[in-house]
């Protein structure tokens, strides 16, 4: 049981960082969007690389553009805290529990 509980507290640790860097990487893909960035940066590829495919999924099911304003940073933003607060304390909790 020891070992099971390391796991799931190390799954939840790499789960709640993996979740932190990929919201700076959405505030730093939806700032961007608010200025003409220079499509061929390196960066600007990665952060549209990492971030569209999930802007897709959520366009496509959800109605999120009001006003010509996107909305599907907002509704990512809003998942990946329910992550964090779900998921990473579930393991956490589960973890501390064996």
């Amino acid at each position: 049981m020891f070992i099971l509980s390391n796991l799931f507290m190390a799954v939840a640790i790499v789960l709640d960082y993996a979740l932190n860097i990929y919201m700076w990487i959405v505030i730093a893909s939806a700032v961007l969007s608010w200025v003409n960035p220079d499509p061929y940066n390196p960066i600007v590829r990665f952060l549209r690389k990492a971030t569209e495919p999930v802007f897709y999924q959520i366009r496509k099911h959800l109605p999120v553009t009001f006003g010509g304003l996107d909305m599907s940073p907002i509704v990512v933003f809003l998942v990946i805290i329910f992550l964090q607060n779900f998921l990473v304390k579930t393991l956490i909790g589960l973890a501390r529990s064996m």
